[in-house]
């Protein structure tokens, strides 16, 4: 089991930034890929970001250049640096972590942080 916990949403205007951050109860060595995805009114939840354990990045292509994923194994945390911010990416951000056992791929979620990106 792993327990996600996001922190750092909030309201900003256009071209600010954001840093948000995902705590795991659990060692992020033993999750195979971590990543946000957000999930806008009336919108499926989609992928923003995703880093896997051997620290290899993917990036959707409307985020691409303007944010950064990274994590931090001494913490057991993975970040998600949002630049150039743009009312579009006003949203729920949501952590994600996981893990592979024995061919069974088992998804965890956090409960989600808002960010709001407004003039």
């Amino acid at each position: 089991q792993v327990q996600l916990v996001e922190s750092g949403g909030g309201s900003v205007q256009p071209g600010g930034s954001l840093r948000l951050s995902c705590a795991s109860s659990r060692n992020i060595f033993s999750i195979n890929v971590m990543g946000w995805y957000r999930q806008a009114p009336g919108k499926q939840r989609e992928l923003v970001a995703t880093i896997t354990s051997g620290g290899t990045t993917n990036y959707a292509d409307s985020v691409k250049g303007r944010f950064t994923i990274s994590r931090d194994n001494a913490k057991n945390n993975v970040d998600l640096q949002m630049n150039s911010l743009e009312p579009a990416d006003t949203a729920v951000y949501y952590c994600n972590a996981r893990r592979l056992i024995l061919g069974r791929t088992y998804a965890y979620w956090g409960q989600g942080t808002q960010v709001t990106v407004s003039s």
